[in-house]
Order: structure tokens, then C-alpha cells, then sequence
């Protein structure tokens, strides 16, 4: 009996390895960026992406990414990826103005002929519902800084939602600011503010679509452009 015990011992210890492996991916949950998320960059009358005076409000229109969640761990992890030729600027509503300084915005800011991508990575993350603190790796341009971000989140079984804000400096990410103009009088402030709207499901064909509304890159919260009211403001 000790024998044939001893015989089934390397058996019993590869179905607890299983067993365990096993437990371990049940523990963990994979939820994929929704093609209703948004991601914009707001920036100033002279912001990163700001020309001729003008503030502006630039949407991300391709955001793909993962979020690995570990339900009471601090082990989650999340990694997004915007490609940066699909920025586009959405204001002013000038379609010519809003060709132009997106044709600026990608050759002569961004070089996205040499960075096609722009990354966004967090990891031992306490992901839970309510606000959450996280250290953000935020790659431009080949250099990555760690960004501090606060974001709402709320987790369901099949859906987390995040939103916040956060801003950078070009300038710490080795983008020159953008000086122009006549005799250069019109120059590009430092920082920039990124505002999110991330939606990621369990099942991606599961996720809500956009709606006319939700998917306007000019209302997410703390980007929301008031351009129109500015222009109605008295000079």
C-alpha cells in the first residue's frame, strides 16, 4: 500500500499544480476596452495641440486595451494603446482650421511617421468601485514619465467604467513646445489635459455602443469645450 501510494504521489501532485493553476485564472477577469470608451486632449488657447489662438478639444479615435482584473487583490493591471495618427481635432467647428491644425498637430508635434503609437500602463492596481488612485506609465514620443491619476470607477460583473483626468508637460516627454506664427507670436503652453470615459466588458460584443451623445468627444467631463461660449463672451 505505502508502495503503490508512493507510485501515484507524482499523479496527485500534477493534478494539485492543475488544480491551483486553475484557481488562479479563475481568480483573475479580462475586460476589453468598448468602442464607446472616449479618450480627448484638451488644451488652452496656446495648448500642446493649440494653434492661431484657438483652445482645442482632440479625440482619440481608435483606443485599444485590456484591463486584467484581480477582484480584491492589488494585482490588476491595465495597458491601453492609441495609435496617433487617429487624434483628430474636433474645435472649433472651422472644418479648414480643423484640417489644418490636425495636419500640424500629427507632423509637427506628435511625428507620427517615427511614433505611431502613444501607450498608457498601470499595474498592481487595488481596482475596486469608488475612487481610485493609480501611478499611470504615460509613453509620448519614445519616453515615458508616471503620471499620478484619479479616476472613478465602478465595477459590475460584466462592465468596469473609469473616468478622470490628468494633465502633462510636453516638454517632460521631449516634445519641443510649437512656436509659429507671424515672428513666432503664437506659442504652445506646456501642459496638456487628457480626460477619459473608458467602458471595458468581459464579452466585447456584449458592451454598450455609443450613442450620438455619449460617443461627442467635446462632453467628456472635464474636457467639455465652451468654445461657443467663449466666442459669445464680450472683448
Amino acid at each position: 500500500m505505502f508502495t503503490r501510494t508512493l507510485m501515484l504521489l507524482p499523479l496527485f501532485l500534477a493534478l494539485g499544480h492543475e488544480g491551483l493553476c486553475a484557481q488562479a485564472h479563475a481568480d483573475s477577469v479580462v475586460y476589453h476596452l468598448d468602442p464607446s470608451s472616449r479618450l480627448v486632449v484638451k488644451t488652452g488657447k496656446a495648448g500642446l495641440f493649440g494653434f492661431a489662438g484657438h483652445g482645442h478639444v482632440i479625440r482619440a479615435q481608435s483606443v485599444i486595451g485590456d484591463l486584467v482584473y484581480h477582484p480584491g487583490q492589488p494585482t490588476s493591471h491595465l495597458s491601453l494603446k492609441v495609435p496617433t495618427d487617429s487624434l483628430e481635432v474636433l474645435t472649433p467647428p472651422d472644418t479648414a482650421e480643423i484640417r489644418k491644425v490636425t495636419a500640424a498637430m500629427r507632423t509637427e508635434v506628435l511625428h507620427v511617421d517615427k511614433y505611431p503609437e502613444m501607450t498608457f500602463a498601470a499595474d498592481s492596481l487595488d481596482a475596486k468601485s469608488g475612487k481610485m488612485q493609480m501611478q499611470l506609465n504615460v509613453t509620448m514620443e519614445g519616453t515615458t514619465r508616471r503620471v499620478p491619476v484619479t479616476a472613478e470607477v465602478r465595477i459590475t460583473r460584466d462592465t468596469i467604467r473609469a473616468g478622470g483626468s490628468f494633465d502633462a508637460k510636453q516638454t517632460d516627454f521631449g516634445i519641443k513646445p510649437f512656436s509659429g506664427g507671424p515672428a513666432g507670436t503664437v506659442k504652445v503652453a506646456d501642459k496638456v489635459t487628457f480626460c477619459f470615459d473608458l467602458v471595458a466588458t468581459r464579452n466585447p460584443t456584449a458592451g454598450s455602443r455609443a450613442t450620438a451623445v455619449a460617443s461627442d468627444g467635446r462632453t467628456v467631463p472635464g474636457c467639455v469645450d465652451n468654445s461657443e461660449n467663449d466666442a459669445r463672451r464680450p472683448m
